[in-house]
């Protein structure tokens, strides 16, 4: 746990460092969650073991605390950008640090939060998804991503040859309509809707900004809550990019197995991500806590760069094809 904690929380110190004083900590923190995390995962690749062991821990306190730690990160960023007396730079570095947090590290927590049978914490997730206008993902990710991943009914799932651009108008507009359908037929009617909570967490946060800093405030929250809900649409895209479960009768898949998610085990990265670039894992055992995935480097595709990476290349498709699409295939070929 201590490497998780420290990447994380160092994170989290240069981010509030940046937004008291800013100057030569806006710069930090940017080069931290982007240069300095792509040196340490070249030198430490292979630290993290790949089988954590039976015994671990579940790591729920470090989860709770970057998740209250969201709140005043996500409205202090706001302030910083909108209403500080700041250098435009400081205010420049400070938004691309605080998104690129933001879509990293506290989506992959709330991601971890919302799958915890605690409900404290599983509520925790849903605020933390609902402040940057994204709280329709704790359902969409939960009754349609995980029941229909690698098939062709997710629309979080791209098949092989789609670019992003495409992708991401899809995957949005399809969780959020799915999400809604599937929580309904779960709910039955009973209860307070899942989207009407969504949709007062949205709205308090929008006022939040209001209040912090006017329209300023209002455009700043837009636009870091647009960057990080970009960070997780691109993270989907290539955790899963081109891999389909065999549909084993019409309209049934086989289960979801290792072969059927993209990982990455950088150790640096996946630290400051909880271990989301451990997909496959998760997808196999969604209860697990994030310090026990594990990585089984044969029977998992592996991504040939960190998902950090892997997601800019995912910016400019023809580089991206010529990087994915042969592994694709190779994975889409009948296993011995």
């Amino acid at each position: 746990m201590g490497r998780f904690t420290a990447v994380t929380l160092g994170m989290v110190a240069c981010l509030a460092l940046a937004m008291l004083f800013g100057g030569v900590f806006s710069m930090m923190a940017l080069l931290y969650i982007t240069v300095f995390t792509f040196f340490m995962d070249k030198l430490t690749a292979m630290a993290a073991p790949d089988h954590p062991g039976a015994e671990f821990p579940a790591g729920d306190g470090l989860s709770a605390t970057l998740g209250v730690l969201h709140f005043p990160l996500l409205y202090g960023g706001v302030w910083a950008i909108s209403g500080s007396d700041l250098t435009l730079l400081d205010k420049v570095l400070i938004f691309f640090a605080l998104s690129l947090f933001l879509g990293q590290v506290s989506n992959s927590n709330a991601h971890e939060l919302i799958h915890r049978s605690s409900r404290p914490l599983h509520r925790l997730g849903v605020a933390v998804y609902s402040s940057v206008l994204f709280g329709f993902h704790a359902s969409a990710h939960v009754r349609v991503h995980h029941i229909h991943a690698a098939t062709a009914q997710d629309p979080n799932s791209a098949r092989l040859g789609q670019n992003f651009y495409h992708f991401a108008g899809r995957a949005w507009v399809g969780a959020l309509r799915q999400g809604f359908r599937a929580e309904s037929k779960f709910r039955k009617g009973k209860g307070l809707h899942p989207y009407a909570i969504y949709t007062a967490y949205a709205v308090a946060s929008i006022a939040i900004a209001a209040l912090i800093g006017g329209w300023g405030g209002v455009l700043a929250l837009l636009g870091l809550s647009t960057y990080a809900q970009t960070q997780l649409l691109l993270s989907d895209y290539v955790q899963h990019y081109g891999l389909r479960r065999a549909e084993s009768t019409p309209g049934k898949w086989e289960p979801v197995g290792p072969q059927h998610s993209w990982n990455s085990p950088h150790g640096f990265s996946s630290a400051l991500m909880l271990n989301a670039p451990r997909h496959s894992d998760h997808h196999s055992h969604p209860s697990r806590p994030y310090p026990g995935l594990e990585l089984d480097r044969d029977a998992m595709p592996i991504l040939p760069q960190s998902l950090p990476v892997m997601a800019v290349l995912a910016l400019v498709p023809p580089i991206w094809r010529r990087v994915m699409d042969k592994r694709v295939e190779k994975w889409a070929a009948p296993r011995p």
